[in-house]
């Protein structure tokens, strides 16, 4: 079947094994700053199809663990260092993700809204995801942890990312490569998480 969205990164991906072509946005963001390190827990919000979740297992090694959350299973991922929970990332909480899973080192959230074609409400429904993301990650993060996030760009992103400075060290914004001509898509990466007092 033809598909009109191939292209060099989606032949790449397939060559590689990787579910999808997104990987190498998650893999340039890694390189850039460093998100993983060997050990680390992480949870993967909107985890399917499943690239983002192949590429964190590589970097947290052995003692490593991966959770993903997602209402869809990224099936042939089969790593006992994974586990995944069929859950509605709005609906969750972050005592289920503590009880259940414990404290994180990493979160990512390439979470997208089922999209209608009306900017508006593309970017509303974007940037509700994200402020769950963040509400999740700021309660299961350890201090020092990175929080990794997808939006669609809009006048709501700016304000957004500022608030985030209070809770990392850092934070910057970034588009990657890997990401498509016309989307609308920018990701934010946090690093250094600190709880305020």
């Amino acid at each position: 079947m033809f598909n009109k969205w191939a292209d060099h990164y989606t032949e790449k991906a397939k060559a590689k094994g990787y579910k999808a072509r997104s990987v190498f946005k998650l893999q340039e963001i890694h390189e850039r700053f460093k998100i993983f390190k060997n050990g680390d827990r992480v949870l993967d919000l909107g985890c399917y199809p499943g690239s983002w979740t192949q590429f964190a297992l590589e970097q947290v090694g052995e003692k490593g663990r991966v959770f993903g959350i997602d209402l869809k299973f990224p099936g042939g991922i089969r790593d006992p260092r994974f586990q995944f929970y069929k859950v509605d990332v709005l609906g969750l909480t972050p005592d289920v993700i503590i009880d259940v899973m414990g404290k994180m080192d990493v979160v990512l959230s390439d979470l997208a809204p089922s999209t209608t074609g009306i900017h508006v409400v593309d970017c509303v429904r974007s940037m509700e995801l994200c402020t769950k993301a963040f509400l999740l990650a700021s309660e299961v993060l350890n201090l020092g942890g990175h929080f990794v996030f997808k939006v669609f760009d809009s006048e709501e992103v700016g304000p957004f990312q500022r608030q985030l400075k209070s809770y990392f060290h850092t934070v910057r914004a970034l588009r990657p490569k890997a990401t498509r001509r016309h989307s609308r898509e920018v990701y934010t990466i946090c690093l250094g998480f600190k709880k305020l007092t």
